[in-house]
């Protein structure tokens, strides 16, 4: 497990392309046939992605967290972005198709991750924070998640959002979390730009062809910067940075947050003309 320093405006500032990379991104998250992992100390999230092949992968605990077990003290919400798999809770199986989701509560003891087909195995992304509640592990379904369909062609923002854990359906201690799908011939991801000053915020970026990229604007809306993603890349947002991005082909992203609260409007929109 790597861990990311927080970052502040001002070290920011000083960083270049290469410095920028590191402190942000992760791109080795999704490794054929291996669990890797990520820790921020922003907000203490920790983010994993699981690959299997032939065999099962178990989800093991790390240092950074100083548990028995990693959802000890910690909740997740999972995405599959790959082949159809499934994902066994404490004996329990749960079966995920492509963008299949599964909230999963604190103190579950095991987690182990298959694929049905190694040929087109499943990618699990888990999302994790930590937790005050003991709360069901949930299959949400996509009769249970919130769809909304925002933007518009004339803006090249529109876009599908699917609410996978989220007030007034699915319930966490602290996390949102979903996806969205950029439609073709738009381009952007969110528009205006914004900040969650409670709360850090991170994107998976998946389904990416491997000619096209995403550019990830983040910083300051006086300084900002930017960042070239590929299919698979992991950014995340610290609660001072605003977050939008543009693509060259179509895409979709796992969006999810952690910290004050669990409200999905929590946030402060920055408008393109006070962007620098």
């Amino acid at each position: 497990m790597r861990t990311i320093d927080a970052a502040s405006p001002a070290h920011v500032a000083t960083l270049d392309t290469d410095g920028l990379r590191e402190a942000f991104l992760a791109e080795d998250l999704f490794v054929p046939g291996r669990v890797s992992a990520a820790y921020l100390l922003s907000d203490r999230i920790a983010v994993v992605g699981a690959v299997p092949l032939d065999e099962g992968l178990r989800l093991p605990t790390y240092d950074q967290l100083r548990s028995e077990t990693f959802l000890q003290r910690r909740e997740a919400g999972v995405l599959n972005l790959g082949g159809a798999g499934a994902v066994t809770v404490d004996g329990e199986r749960y079966e995920l198709a492509t963008t299949g989701s599964l909230y999963v509560g604190r103190g579950a003891r095991e987690v182990v991750f298959t694929s049905d087909d190694a040929d087109d195995p499943a990618a699990f992304y888990l999302f994790s924070a930590t937790a005050h509640l003991d709360l069901p592990t949930t299959l949400v379904t996509p009769e249970a998640m919130n769809v909304v369909e925002i933007g518009s062609e004339d803006d090249a923002n529109r876009r599908t959002l699917h609410q996978c854990i989220y007030e007034g359906g699915t319930r966490s201690a602290q996390i949102a979390f979903g996806f969205t799908t950029v439609h073709r011939g738009s381009v952007w991801n969110t528009m205006p730009a914004h900040t969650h000053a409670r709360r850090t915020e991170c994107y998976l970026y998946f389904d990416l062809a491997p000619q096209d990229r995403v550019f990830h604007v983040m910083g300051e809306p006086s300084q900002t910067r930017h960042l070239v993603v590929a299919d698979r890349t992991f950014v995340f947002s610290p609660p001072w940075s605003l977050h939008t991005g543009v693509g060259t082909g179509p895409y979709s992203f796992v969006w999810a947050t952690a910290g004050e609260n669990t409200t999905y409007d929590d946030m402060d929109a920055v408008p393109v003309t006070r962007m620098r």
